[in-house]
């Protein structure tokens, strides 16, 4: 009898929980009509934040949530050559802030699901030597 109580209180505590209305926060939506939205909201770029590396013909931007890889053009190349300051190997990752456009179409080169051109530089900053996650093979 004792049991079936506990059974009985535990139902019915768990169901009064899932029947509590949560509050919601009205939250701004704007859409690209919007005379809120900025300039640059509605030009259709990306703001990523992220490290990026370019290494034999190859470039990436891996942010907290993805890794892109990044289409190999005139900006990229600028974006290169700002990185290459900051550099001490030819693969250290250098944290970069770009706008470019995203994209998932399928390409015969990068085979990355997530792909970047990018567009406008916005910064590029000397690595933290604390946050050295290289792994170097061979020996020292």
């Amino acid at each position: 009898m004792k049991k079936a109580f506990v059974l009985l209180l535990t139902l019915s505590v768990l169901t009064a929980c899932k029947s509590d209305k949560k509050t919601e926060t009205a939250e701004e939506t704007f859409t690209a009509d919007s005379p809120e939205k900025t300039a640059k909201q509605s030009d259709g770029l990306t703001l990523l934040k992220g490290d990026f590396v370019y290494f034999d013909g190859a470039a990436v931007i891996q942010t907290h949530a993805n890794i892109y890889g990044v289409f190999i053009t005139d900006k990229m190349q600028e974006l290169n050559e700002l990185a290459e300051k900051y550099k001490t190997e030819p693969t250290d990752m250098v944290p970069v802030e770009i706008r470019g456009k995203i994209t998932n179409k399928k390409d015969d080169k990068i085979l990355w699901d997530n792909k970047v051109e990018v567009v406008e530089i916005l910064n590029v900053s000397k690595p933290n030597p604390e946050s050295n996650n290289v792994v170097k093979l061979g020996q020292e």
